[in-house]
């Protein structure tokens, strides 16, 4: 949940050099000019990233919903604007993050269908949780909330971090409280399976290959063959909870509002 904004540092003064009176040097005065230019240009870089921002911040919150809008009804549960707005602010931050404009017509799109499925997918693998027994206590999301608050050591700053991603407190305790069922019930449910050698082999050459087209040496196979296992592990467990949501759905009742 930690979405990092761009922090915009503002030069507070340039570096004046005074230069005796015997004799200036011209090429420190040149020296010396091209050092303030170059700082006037850094505060002017600043300046413009800044204003980028904000308005990039301005036209992504003019496409969150109504807090109170329906966005859609799975199973009889409503999906209102402020869950859907939650989400929302995550993956446009995600796109801005890899250089994308998530407001310009087509991601903009993509990511509401993105928005909407994740909801979607995520609210039937809660229900499906809750049919089976699932949950997570009140100790158990207390102690989950001291940890993040532990991250944040200045006064405010976690509250700060709260409100860039549109948060209170309640609701960071509502998403933990459903990530704690999720997983038990992730991790009973669906297994990643065995991961083969030969699978981790093939993983790995092609690694390799790429190091090579890149003109780099690729470690040796022991060094990273528990890392390859891990992101084959989690690849696996990915495609499975697809295929999961999609077999859920066959038995759902999904209606899309918006």
């Amino acid at each position: 949940m930690k979405m990092k904004k761009m922090l915009v540092t503002l030069l507070t003064g340039l570096v004046i050099v005074v230069l005796a009176a015997c004799g200036g040097n011209e090429e420190v005065k040149k020296d010396d000019k091209n050092k303030e230019n170059k700082q006037e240009e850094t505060a002017k870089s600043e300046e413009d990233a800044k204003k980028q921002m904000e308005e990039m911040q301005k036209k992504m919150d003019e496409q969150k919903l109504k807090e109170d809008e329906k966005v859609a009804i799975v199973n009889d549960e409503e999906l209102l604007g402020s869950d859907y707005n939650t989400l929302l602010n995550q993956l446009q931050m995600q796109y801005a993050q890899m250089g994308q404009d998530p407001t310009s017509k087509e991601t903009a799109k993509q990511v509401k269908e993105q928005v909407i499925d994740s909801l979607v997918g995520q609210t039937l693998l809660l229900q499906d949780a809750e049919k089976k027994g699932y949950s997570a206590s009140a100790d158990e999301v207390n102690k989950e909330l001291e940890k993040l608050k532990e991250q944040y050591k200045e006064k405010g700053q976690f509250e700060k971090v709260l409100k860039e991603n549109n948060l209170t407190e309640d609701q960071l305790k509502v998403q933990i409280a459903e990530n704690i069922q999720y997983t038990k019930y992730m991790d009973k449910e669906i297994s990643a399976g065995e991961v083969k050698e030969e699978e981790m082999k093939k993983q790995y050459d092609q690694m390799a290959e790429q190091a090579k087209a890149a003109g780099q040496e690729a470690p040796k196979y022991e060094e990273v063959k528990e890392t390859i296992k891990g992101q084959l592990e989690n690849q696996k467990k990915q495609e499975k909870i697809v295929q999961h949501v999609e077999n859920l759905k066959k038995d759902a009742k999904v209606e899309v509002l918006i």
